[in-house]
């Protein structure tokens, strides 16, 4: 971060010519030469930049975890008829789909139409065994 120098007081602006008496002013310093003030404006642009990319990786973050609890949730419910052709249904199969059945949406709008619907088939599947958590 670059540093704003102080304000000096009793400078004058501009040199007086000879005999003429100095007009009393204030200066900025700006603790540096003229490139030290290009760093202060483009200080802004960089923020923009590294919020930009903060923004742009949790997107992605997001839209991966959306990706595994629809993956997640695709496995349990496959699991889910496995054991209705064999007989049977796993209680923990059903307590998994009941958690994975809620959580954070997608960023990406194919993705989070994608998990909705499966989950909206687990939760169709939970009802249909009278199953509320």
């Amino acid at each position: 971060m670059t540093e704003v120098g102080g304000i000096s007081g009793g400078g004058a602006i501009r040199r007086p010519g000879p005999g003429a008496a100095a007009r009393p002013g204030f200066r900025v310093g700006l603790g540096g030469s003229a490139r030290g003030a290009g760093a202060i404006a483009a200080t802004p642009l960089a923020g923009l930049g590294l919020l930009a990319a903060q923004e742009a990786a949790a997107v992605v973050e997001r839209d991966a975890r959306a990706r595994r609890r629809g993956e997640d949730l695709l496995e349990e419910l496959l699991g889910l008829q496995k054991d209705l052709l064999r007989g049977g249904t796993d209680p923990g199969r059903l307590h998994r789909l009941v958690m994975l059945g809620e959580g954070e949406a997608a960023a990406d709008p194919d993705l989070r139409e994608a998990v909705e619907a499966i989950a909206l088939r687990a939760r169709i599947e939970l009802a249909r065994r009278g199953f509320d958590g």
